[in-house]
Protein backbone atom coordinates (compact mmCIF):
# COMPACT_ATOMS: atom_id res chain seq x y z
CA UNK A 1 0.00 0.00 0.00
CA UNK A 2 1.20 3.50 -0.82
CA UNK A 3 -0.18 6.93 -0.08
CA UNK A 4 -0.45 9.55 -2.82
CA UNK A 5 3.14 10.79 -2.98
CA UNK A 6 2.06 13.89 -4.91
CA UNK A 7 0.98 15.44 -1.61
CA UNK A 8 4.70 15.93 -1.07
CA UNK A 9 4.69 18.31 -4.03
CA UNK A 10 2.34 20.84 -2.44
CA UNK A 11 3.17 23.28 0.33
CA UNK A 12 3.06 21.63 3.76
CA UNK A 13 0.83 24.40 5.08
CA UNK A 14 -2.13 25.88 3.25
CA UNK A 15 -1.50 29.62 2.76
CA UNK A 16 -4.18 30.79 5.17
CA UNK A 17 -3.08 28.28 7.80
CA UNK A 18 0.37 29.88 7.74
CA UNK A 19 -1.15 33.35 8.06
CA UNK A 20 -3.16 32.16 11.06
CA UNK A 21 -0.10 30.53 12.61
CA UNK A 22 2.05 33.67 12.38
CA UNK A 23 -0.80 35.81 13.70
CA UNK A 24 -1.34 33.50 16.67
CA UNK A 25 2.36 33.59 17.56
CA UNK A 26 2.35 37.38 17.48
CA UNK A 27 -0.79 37.57 19.62
CA UNK A 28 0.69 35.20 22.20
CA UNK A 29 3.84 37.31 22.41
CA UNK A 30 1.92 40.60 22.63
CA UNK A 31 -1.14 40.04 24.82
CA UNK A 32 -3.52 42.96 24.98
CA UNK A 33 -2.70 44.36 21.55
CA UNK A 34 -5.69 44.72 19.23
CA UNK A 35 -5.08 42.83 16.00
CA UNK A 36 -7.25 43.79 13.02
CA UNK A 37 -7.71 40.98 10.51
CA UNK A 38 -8.17 41.84 6.84
CA UNK A 39 -6.54 38.67 5.57
CA UNK A 40 -8.84 35.72 5.03
CA UNK A 41 -11.86 36.49 2.89
CA UNK A 42 -14.40 35.48 5.51
CA UNK A 43 -17.51 37.58 5.99
CA UNK A 44 -18.32 39.26 9.31
CA UNK A 45 -21.97 40.29 8.98
CA UNK A 46 -24.70 37.84 10.05
CA UNK A 47 -27.07 36.11 7.68
CA UNK A 48 -29.96 38.22 6.41
CA UNK A 49 -33.19 38.05 8.45
CA UNK A 50 -35.04 36.54 5.48
CA UNK A 51 -32.50 33.73 5.36
CA UNK A 52 -32.72 33.14 9.11
CA UNK A 53 -36.50 33.00 8.92
CA UNK A 54 -36.33 30.44 6.10
CA UNK A 55 -33.83 28.34 8.05
CA UNK A 56 -36.08 28.36 11.13
CA UNK A 57 -39.09 27.36 9.06
CA UNK A 58 -37.16 24.53 7.45
CA UNK A 59 -35.98 23.27 10.83
CA UNK A 60 -39.59 23.22 12.00
CA UNK A 61 -40.54 21.22 8.90
CA UNK A 62 -38.00 18.60 9.91
CA UNK A 63 -39.81 18.16 13.22
CA UNK A 64 -43.03 16.83 11.68
CA UNK A 65 -43.51 13.59 9.79
CA UNK A 66 -45.71 15.17 7.12
CA UNK A 67 -43.06 17.76 6.19
CA UNK A 68 -39.87 15.87 7.11
CA UNK A 69 -37.26 15.58 4.34
CA UNK A 70 -34.79 12.75 3.96
CA UNK A 71 -32.43 12.34 1.03
CA UNK A 72 -32.92 15.11 -1.49
CA UNK A 73 -32.11 15.34 -5.21
CA UNK A 74 -28.39 15.01 -5.89
CA UNK A 75 -28.45 18.12 -8.05
CA UNK A 76 -30.46 20.20 -5.56
CA UNK A 77 -34.12 20.93 -4.92
CA UNK A 78 -36.10 22.40 -7.79
CA UNK A 79 -37.20 25.42 -5.75
CA UNK A 80 -33.58 26.58 -5.42
CA UNK A 81 -32.49 25.73 -8.94
CA UNK A 82 -35.50 27.61 -10.30
CA UNK A 83 -34.49 30.67 -8.27
CA UNK A 84 -30.93 30.46 -9.61
CA UNK A 85 -32.24 30.10 -13.17
CA UNK A 86 -34.34 33.25 -12.74
CA UNK A 87 -31.36 35.11 -11.27
CA UNK A 88 -29.31 34.34 -14.38
CA UNK A 89 -32.20 35.45 -16.57
CA UNK A 90 -31.79 38.93 -15.08
CA UNK A 91 -28.27 38.96 -16.59
CA UNK A 92 -29.68 37.94 -19.94
CA UNK A 93 -28.45 34.35 -19.51
CA UNK A 94 -30.87 31.51 -20.27
CA UNK A 95 -30.35 28.27 -18.35
CA UNK A 96 -32.40 25.16 -17.77
CA UNK A 97 -32.77 23.66 -14.28
CA UNK A 98 -30.96 20.53 -15.45
CA UNK A 99 -27.83 22.63 -16.05
CA UNK A 100 -27.68 23.83 -12.42
CA UNK A 101 -26.15 21.70 -9.67
CA UNK A 102 -26.39 22.85 -6.04
CA UNK A 103 -23.29 22.17 -3.93
CA UNK A 104 -21.74 22.90 -0.54
CA UNK A 105 -19.59 25.65 -2.06
CA UNK A 106 -17.56 26.68 -5.07
CA UNK A 107 -14.28 25.56 -3.49
CA UNK A 108 -15.50 21.97 -3.22
CA UNK A 109 -16.76 21.82 -6.78
CA UNK A 110 -13.66 23.48 -8.22
CA UNK A 111 -11.68 20.57 -6.84
CA UNK A 112 -14.25 17.84 -7.40
CA UNK A 113 -14.95 18.77 -11.03
CA UNK A 114 -11.55 17.34 -11.90
CA UNK A 115 -13.05 13.86 -11.52
CA UNK A 116 -14.62 14.21 -14.97
CA UNK A 117 -11.33 15.15 -16.65
CA UNK A 118 -8.42 12.93 -17.64
CA UNK A 119 -5.22 13.30 -15.65
CA UNK A 120 -3.46 13.57 -19.01
CA UNK A 121 -4.93 17.04 -19.54
CA UNK A 122 -2.69 20.09 -19.30
CA UNK A 123 -3.99 22.79 -16.97
CA UNK A 124 -3.52 26.54 -17.45
CA UNK A 125 -3.86 28.76 -14.39
CA UNK A 126 -3.09 32.44 -13.95
CA UNK A 127 -0.26 33.43 -11.62
CA UNK A 128 -1.02 34.77 -9.02
CA UNK A 129 -3.91 32.43 -8.34
CA UNK A 130 -6.23 31.00 -5.69
CA UNK A 131 -4.13 28.08 -4.32
CA UNK A 132 -6.92 25.50 -4.65
CA UNK A 133 -6.65 25.53 -8.44
CA UNK A 134 -3.00 24.51 -8.36
CA UNK A 135 -2.98 22.19 -5.35
CA UNK A 136 -5.91 20.02 -6.50
CA UNK A 137 -4.24 19.43 -9.85
CA UNK A 138 -0.86 18.70 -8.27
CA UNK A 139 -2.59 16.11 -6.08
CA UNK A 140 -3.98 14.48 -9.23
CA UNK A 141 -0.68 14.61 -11.11
CA UNK A 142 -1.67 16.88 -13.98
CA UNK A 143 0.77 19.05 -15.87
CA UNK A 144 0.28 22.71 -14.90
CA UNK A 145 1.37 25.73 -16.91
CA UNK A 146 0.90 29.36 -15.94
CA UNK A 147 -0.42 32.51 -17.57
CA UNK A 148 1.46 35.47 -16.13
CA UNK A 149 -0.81 38.04 -14.51
CA UNK A 150 1.33 41.10 -13.90
CA UNK A 151 1.23 44.82 -13.32
CA UNK A 152 1.91 45.27 -17.03
CA UNK A 153 -1.27 43.47 -18.15
CA UNK A 154 -3.40 44.73 -15.29
CA UNK A 155 -3.36 41.21 -13.79
CA UNK A 156 -5.68 40.07 -16.60
CA UNK A 157 -3.70 37.72 -18.86
CA UNK A 158 -5.04 37.05 -22.33
CA UNK A 159 -4.75 33.89 -24.46
CA UNK A 160 -1.40 33.15 -26.04
CA UNK A 161 -1.88 31.41 -29.41
CA UNK A 162 1.45 29.62 -28.89
CA UNK A 163 0.24 27.98 -25.66
CA UNK A 164 -1.91 24.86 -25.69
CA UNK A 165 -3.95 23.87 -22.62
CA UNK A 166 -6.90 21.55 -22.05
CA UNK A 167 -8.32 23.04 -18.84
CA UNK A 168 -8.27 26.80 -18.22
CA UNK A 169 -9.01 28.41 -14.86
CA UNK A 170 -10.43 31.93 -14.88
CA UNK A 171 -11.59 33.79 -11.78
CA UNK A 172 -13.28 37.14 -12.36
CA UNK A 173 -13.42 39.30 -10.33
CA UNK A 174 -10.15 37.69 -9.46
CA UNK A 175 -8.95 36.29 -6.18
CA UNK A 176 -6.43 37.59 -5.17
CA UNK A 177 -5.95 40.58 -7.49
CA UNK A 178 -9.48 41.96 -7.68
CA UNK A 179 -9.08 42.51 -11.43
CA UNK A 180 -12.20 41.80 -13.53
CA UNK A 181 -12.55 40.85 -17.18
CA UNK A 182 -14.82 42.73 -19.53
CA UNK A 183 -17.27 40.70 -21.60
CA UNK A 184 -15.26 41.54 -24.71
CA UNK A 185 -11.96 40.38 -23.17
CA UNK A 186 -13.57 37.20 -21.92
CA UNK A 187 -14.78 36.56 -25.46
CA UNK A 188 -11.14 36.10 -26.49
CA UNK A 189 -10.77 33.29 -23.95
CA UNK A 190 -14.03 31.68 -25.08
CA UNK A 191 -12.94 31.83 -28.71
CA UNK A 192 -9.55 30.35 -27.79
CA UNK A 193 -11.21 27.48 -25.88
CA UNK A 194 -13.65 26.69 -28.67
CA UNK A 195 -10.87 26.81 -31.22
CA UNK A 196 -8.57 24.46 -29.29
CA UNK A 197 -11.15 22.22 -27.60
CA UNK A 198 -10.22 23.43 -24.11
CA UNK A 199 -12.69 23.80 -21.25
CA UNK A 200 -12.83 26.94 -19.10
CA UNK A 201 -13.48 26.50 -15.38
CA UNK A 202 -14.92 29.90 -14.52
CA UNK A 203 -14.98 30.93 -10.87
CA UNK A 204 -17.69 33.58 -10.44
CA UNK A 205 -17.72 33.61 -6.63
CA UNK A 206 -17.46 37.42 -6.51
CA UNK A 207 -19.85 38.30 -9.34
CA UNK A 208 -22.16 40.22 -6.99
CA UNK A 209 -19.45 42.86 -6.51
CA UNK A 210 -19.39 43.80 -10.20
CA UNK A 211 -21.00 47.18 -10.76
CA UNK A 212 -19.30 48.67 -13.81
CA UNK A 213 -21.04 48.30 -17.15
CA UNK A 214 -19.23 46.07 -19.61
CA UNK A 215 -17.65 43.81 -17.00
CA UNK A 216 -18.69 40.17 -16.96
CA UNK A 217 -20.67 38.66 -14.09
CA UNK A 218 -21.09 35.31 -15.81
CA UNK A 219 -19.04 33.63 -18.51
CA UNK A 220 -22.36 32.74 -20.14
CA UNK A 221 -22.87 36.39 -21.04
CA UNK A 222 -20.28 35.62 -23.72
CA UNK A 223 -21.43 34.18 -27.01
CA UNK A 224 -20.03 30.68 -27.50
CA UNK A 225 -19.40 29.95 -23.81
CA UNK A 226 -22.01 27.19 -23.63
CA UNK A 227 -19.78 24.87 -25.67
CA UNK A 228 -16.60 25.44 -23.66
CA UNK A 229 -17.26 26.62 -20.09
CA UNK A 230 -18.35 25.48 -16.64
CA UNK A 231 -19.26 28.14 -14.07
CA UNK A 232 -18.91 27.93 -10.30
CA UNK A 233 -20.63 30.33 -7.94
CA UNK A 234 -21.24 30.62 -4.22
CA UNK A 235 -23.54 32.11 -1.63
CA UNK A 236 -20.53 32.61 0.65
CA UNK A 237 -19.64 36.16 -0.31
CA UNK A 238 -22.98 37.15 -1.85
CA UNK A 239 -25.08 36.19 1.18
CA UNK A 240 -22.65 35.37 4.00
CA UNK A 241 -22.88 31.58 3.72
CA UNK A 242 -19.21 30.90 4.54
CA UNK A 243 -20.29 28.88 7.58
CA UNK A 244 -23.62 27.72 6.17
CA UNK A 245 -22.11 26.27 2.97
CA UNK A 246 -24.00 26.48 -0.28
CA UNK A 247 -23.01 27.15 -3.87
CA UNK A 248 -23.80 25.97 -7.36
CA UNK A 249 -22.17 24.87 -10.58
CA UNK A 250 -23.56 25.46 -14.06
CA UNK A 251 -22.75 22.94 -16.80
CA UNK A 252 -24.46 23.58 -20.16
CA UNK A 253 -25.94 20.65 -22.02
CA UNK A 254 -23.92 21.60 -25.12
CA UNK A 255 -20.55 21.01 -23.41
CA UNK A 256 -19.34 17.73 -24.87
CA UNK A 257 -15.98 16.21 -25.70
CA UNK A 258 -15.33 12.88 -27.37
CA UNK A 259 -19.03 12.16 -27.50
CA UNK A 260 -19.34 12.51 -23.70
CA UNK A 261 -21.56 15.07 -21.98
CA UNK A 262 -19.92 17.02 -19.14
CA UNK A 263 -23.37 17.64 -17.67
CA UNK A 264 -24.26 13.94 -17.54
CA UNK A 265 -20.80 12.98 -16.25
CA UNK A 266 -21.05 15.50 -13.42
CA UNK A 267 -24.49 14.22 -12.45
CA UNK A 268 -23.06 10.68 -12.38
CA UNK A 269 -20.13 11.84 -10.27
CA UNK A 270 -22.34 13.70 -7.81
CA UNK A 271 -24.81 10.83 -7.46
CA UNK A 272 -21.87 8.55 -6.65
CA UNK A 273 -19.88 10.75 -4.24
CA UNK A 274 -22.29 13.38 -2.93
CA UNK A 275 -25.65 13.16 -1.19
CA UNK A 276 -26.63 16.76 -1.73
CA UNK A 277 -26.84 19.94 0.31
CA UNK A 278 -29.14 19.75 3.37
CA UNK A 279 -32.75 20.75 2.74
CA UNK A 280 -32.55 23.33 5.53
CA UNK A 281 -29.58 25.06 3.92
CA UNK A 282 -31.21 25.07 0.48
CA UNK A 283 -34.31 26.74 1.90
CA UNK A 284 -32.08 29.42 3.36
CA UNK A 285 -30.31 29.85 0.03
CA UNK A 286 -33.60 30.17 -1.82
CA UNK A 287 -34.60 32.99 0.54
CA UNK A 288 -31.65 35.00 -0.78
CA UNK A 289 -33.56 35.43 -4.05
CA UNK A 290 -36.80 36.69 -2.51
CA UNK A 291 -37.43 40.46 -2.64
CA UNK A 292 -36.63 40.81 1.07
CA UNK A 293 -33.61 38.56 0.75
CA UNK A 294 -32.26 40.56 -2.17
CA UNK A 295 -32.74 43.83 -0.29
CA UNK A 296 -31.16 42.57 2.93
CA UNK A 297 -28.18 40.82 1.36
CA UNK A 298 -27.71 43.92 -0.78
CA UNK A 299 -27.42 46.01 2.37
CA UNK A 300 -24.70 43.69 3.67
CA UNK A 301 -22.87 43.83 0.35
CA UNK A 302 -23.03 47.63 0.53
CA UNK A 303 -21.08 47.52 3.79
CA UNK A 304 -18.31 45.46 2.19
CA UNK A 305 -18.30 47.70 -0.88
CA UNK A 306 -17.89 50.78 1.36
CA UNK A 307 -15.01 49.04 3.11
CA UNK A 308 -13.39 48.32 -0.26
CA UNK A 309 -13.81 51.96 -1.29
CA UNK A 310 -12.25 53.09 1.98
CA UNK A 311 -9.20 50.90 1.52
CA UNK A 312 -8.92 51.96 -2.13
CA UNK A 313 -9.04 55.60 -1.08
CA UNK A 314 -6.11 55.02 1.27
CA UNK A 315 -4.14 53.50 -1.61
CA UNK A 316 -4.98 56.48 -3.82
CA UNK A 317 -3.89 58.89 -1.09
CA UNK A 318 -0.62 57.07 -0.59
CA UNK A 319 0.21 56.77 -4.27
CA UNK A 320 0.44 52.99 -4.01
CA UNK A 321 -0.18 50.90 -7.13
CA UNK A 322 -3.17 48.58 -6.68
CA UNK A 323 -5.93 46.68 -8.43
CA UNK A 324 -9.36 45.69 -7.13
CA UNK A 325 -11.42 47.59 -4.59
CA UNK A 326 -13.86 48.46 -7.34
CA UNK A 327 -16.00 45.54 -8.54
CA UNK A 328 -14.19 43.35 -6.02
CA UNK A 329 -13.87 42.84 -2.25
CA UNK A 330 -10.11 42.44 -2.62
CA UNK A 331 -7.46 45.14 -2.80
CA UNK A 332 -4.16 43.96 -4.27
CA UNK A 333 -1.29 46.41 -3.89
CA UNK A 334 2.44 46.65 -4.37
CA UNK A 335 4.39 46.35 -1.14
CA UNK A 336 6.02 49.68 -0.23
CA UNK A 337 9.76 50.10 0.01
CA UNK A 338 10.46 47.20 -2.35
CA UNK A 339 9.66 44.68 0.39
CA UNK A 340 8.67 41.15 -0.46
CA UNK A 341 5.22 40.13 0.68
CA UNK A 342 6.09 38.02 3.75
CA UNK A 343 8.43 40.74 5.05
CA UNK A 344 5.65 43.25 4.58
CA UNK A 345 3.25 40.87 6.35
CA UNK A 346 5.56 40.86 9.38
CA UNK A 347 6.05 44.64 9.19
CA UNK A 348 2.32 45.30 8.98
CA UNK A 349 1.63 42.99 11.89
CA UNK A 350 4.44 44.35 14.07
CA UNK A 351 3.99 48.05 13.36
CA UNK A 352 0.25 48.33 12.70
CA UNK A 353 -1.23 45.14 14.15
CA UNK A 354 -3.07 44.53 10.87
CA UNK A 355 -3.21 41.12 9.20
CA UNK A 356 -3.38 40.74 5.43
CA UNK A 357 -2.36 38.03 2.97
CA UNK A 358 1.12 37.91 1.39
CA UNK A 359 0.97 37.81 -2.39
CA UNK A 360 3.74 35.22 -2.57
CA UNK A 361 1.25 32.67 -1.29
CA UNK A 362 -0.63 33.03 -4.58
CA UNK A 363 2.34 32.47 -6.91
CA UNK A 364 5.66 33.92 -8.05
CA UNK A 365 4.04 37.02 -9.57
CA UNK A 366 2.64 37.90 -6.17
CA UNK A 367 6.05 38.08 -4.51
CA UNK A 368 6.04 41.86 -4.09
CA UNK A 369 2.28 42.30 -3.67
CA UNK A 370 -0.19 42.06 -0.82
CA UNK A 371 -3.92 41.39 -0.48
CA UNK A 372 -6.41 43.02 1.86
CA UNK A 373 -10.09 42.09 2.06
CA UNK A 374 -13.11 44.29 2.58
CA UNK A 375 -14.96 41.66 4.62
CA UNK A 376 -14.05 43.07 8.03
CA UNK A 377 -16.43 45.13 10.12
CA UNK A 378 -16.79 48.79 9.22
CA UNK A 379 -15.22 49.80 12.53
CA UNK A 380 -12.22 47.50 12.15
CA UNK A 381 -11.73 48.51 8.53
CA UNK A 382 -11.65 52.21 9.41
CA UNK A 383 -9.11 51.61 12.17
CA UNK A 384 -7.02 49.37 9.93
CA UNK A 385 -6.99 51.94 7.13
CA UNK A 386 -5.75 54.63 9.54
CA UNK A 387 -2.93 52.38 10.74
CA UNK A 388 -1.98 51.30 7.23
CA UNK A 389 -1.95 54.91 6.02
CA UNK A 390 0.36 55.85 8.90
CA UNK A 391 2.66 52.99 7.99
CA UNK A 392 2.68 54.00 4.33
CA UNK A 393 3.68 57.54 5.27
CA UNK A 394 6.74 56.08 6.92
CA UNK A 395 7.67 53.61 4.18
CA UNK A 396 6.46 54.88 0.78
Amino acid sequence: MEFNSRFGDIAENYLFAEVANRTAKYAAAHPGREILKLGIGDVTLPLAPAVISALHSAVEEMAHSETFKGYGPYEGYSFLRESIKNYYAEMGVTLSESEIFVSDGAKSDLGNILDIFSTDNTVLVPDPVYPVYVDTNVMAGRKIIFADATEENGFLPMPDPKVRADIIYICSPNNPTGAAYSVSALKEWVDYANRTGAVILYDAAYESFVSEEGLARSVFEVEGARTCAIEFCSFSKTAGFTGTRCGYTVIPSELKRGGLSANKMWFRRQSTKFNGVPYIVQRGAAAVFTPEGRRQTGENLSVYKRNAALISSAMDGSGVMYTGGKNSPYIWFKCPGGLNSWKFFDLLLERAQVVGTPGAGFGKNGENFFRLTAFGSEEDTKKAVERISDLFRQTV
